[in-house]
């Protein structure tokens, strides 16, 4: 390279990187559904189901007034994502089952992001985490 020339840089061309995944402008809901149960976790989540076989999806919330947090559906620009992911179909077949007591297999919003490969939504300072693959 001569004086005076440089590297092109994909930082120089105003290119933001994105570490996380960020919400759409659009998004749609077709896919899941929320459900409510009595799983001893949570009181509501996000199902995917395919025939008699589904995945129950949630996702922790905070509340700031009481600082409780709590574990709930996912966010709904999320699901149709989610659904509609190349690898999505693999996961829930292995990770899916039948509904017992009305309780479906349960994972977390990380869980699912991860084992699909995707960027993750940004993590806050107040979440937990399952250390156990079954919920």
């Amino acid at each position: 390279m001569t004086e005076g020339t440089s590297v092109p840089s994909v930082f120089s061309k105003g290119v933001n990187m994105r570490y996380y995944y960020e919400k759409p402008k659009t998004y749609s809901t077709i896919y899941g559904s929320t459900h409510e149960c009595d799983h001893p976790v949570y009181d509501k989540c996000t199902v995917f189901q395919i025939n008699d076989r589904g995945l129950a999806v949630i996702q922790q919330r905070r509340d700031p007034d009481t600082k409780r947090t709590y574990w709930g559906e996912i966010d709904p620009w999320l699901i149709d994502e989610l659904y509609l992911h190349n690898k999505f179909e693999d996961f829930f077949n292995e990770r899916s089952g039948e509904s017992q007591n009305g309780l479906y297999p349960t994972v977390t919003i990380r869980q699912l992001m991860w084992g699909l490969k995707m960027k993750p939504i940004p993590r806050e300072r107040w979440e937990t985490c399952f250390d156990r693959r079954i919920i």
